[in-house]
């Protein structure tokens, strides 16, 4: 910890810290999947997406330098194989986009409620913008392409009603009320971003010699088919139809497109989004079972998470965030000295 004071409160050093390492996550991957891709359309979202991180990087490296703020190391060129074959078909990569549009979303967003500079500010206002406008190109050209995976139409209700007593709580037993909109959205969501995560896990486990980043990785795709499954049978008890996998869109290259620590790295950023996407829809969820299938979930994901730290720090992979000062140490022998 250096003697120099910021401008810049911890919390924007963090928000900035995390985008950056992000957004140097984000270039290494989009690079590569330009390198693969054939469908001008797709290009040009690939594309778009592309130029906002380069943009974001940019703008937060001016940041850094003003305050004498040690640029991060994040990722590099080193972290991807532009040379690899192909590892996905070109229709994945709109599911990607959504699926890491959500992630991006959710960490600007949070950010601009806890950023008090203005010009930090501004510049999340302007990233979540951005990430707003790609993640609806990307939903918008999946309906297009008659590849969206989205909650099916329901009838409108004749009037407006209201809850008349505790059963519309059960869960497990007694009168069991049909899911509402808020609880089917959700697990909807949710399984969307399971199906992508475990076809991006399955491309990934497919590159890897590292034993324990293999078996990190097969865990992941355990969890991810494991949840598919539990949320795809609520959804068929109410005779709803659940999507299906994106399995097929992984072609069967085992050439490693991206480094271990991306691999790792990148899981444990979405599956960190999990954990918000579930609390979400456990946070708008009326029935006892729903609420216990995403407290599940949540464990799962926790745990799954510890794994993919306890990866990094062993093989020196962790960048360490801006931290506050440790008074403790400052005031002992050791630190004196």
């Amino acid at each position: 910890m250096g003697t120099d004071i910021s401008n810049l409160t911890l919390s924007e050093m963090g928000k900035l810290w995390v985008t950056y390492n992000g957004n140097t996550m984000g270039e290494c991957v989009l690079s590569y999947y330009l390198k693969h891709v054939e469908d001008d359309e797709i290009k040009q979202l690939l594309e778009y997406a592309y130029s906002l991180t380069k943009t974001f990087i940019r703008d937060i490296e001016l940041f850094f330098k003003e305050e004498n703020f040690p640029i991060p190391v994040g990722f590099t060129k080193e972290d991807v194989n532009a040379d690899a074959p192909r590892l996905f078909k070109d229709e994945f990569y709109p599911y990607y986009l959504q699926y890491t549009g959500k992630a991006g979303m959710s960490i600007y967003s949070a950010a601009i409620s806890i950023v008090t500079r203005k010009d930090v500010r501004d510049f999340f206002v302007k990233c979540l913008d951005a990430t707003v406008k790609l993640t609806a190109e990307a939903n918008d050209l999946l309906k297009a392409k008659g590849m969206l995976l989205n909650a099916p139409k329901m009838p409108i209700p004749n009037e407006v009603d209201f809850v008349e007593n505790q059963s519309f709580l059960n869960g497990y037993l007694g009168d069991i009320r049909p899911l509402h909109g808020l609880e089917i959205a959700h697990l909807y969501d949710n399984i969307n971003n399971d199906i992508t995560s475990k076809a991006l896990i399955i491309g990934f486990k497919q590159g890897t010699q590292n034993k324990k980043v293999r078996k990190f990785l097969e865990s992941g795709e355990k969890i991810n088919k494991n949840h598919i499954e539990k949320i795809s049978n609520k959804l068929n008890e109410e005779n709803l139809p659940s999507p299906s996998t994106l399995d097929h869109l992984v072609t069967s290259s085992n050439i490693p497109a991206f480094s271990d620590k991306l691999m790792v790295a990148h899981k444990i950023d979405m599956f960190s989004m999990k954990i918000r996407k579930y609390a979400e829809g456990a946070s708008l969820n009326g029935r006892r079972d729903i609420g216990a299938l995403y407290a599940r979930c949540l464990i799962d994901v926790s745990l799954f998470l510890e794994d993919g730290a306890n990866i990094l720090i062993e093989h020196g992979w962790m960048e360490q965030p801006p931290f506050t000062v440790n008074r403790n140490k400052l005031t002992s022998n050791e630190g004196n000295k």
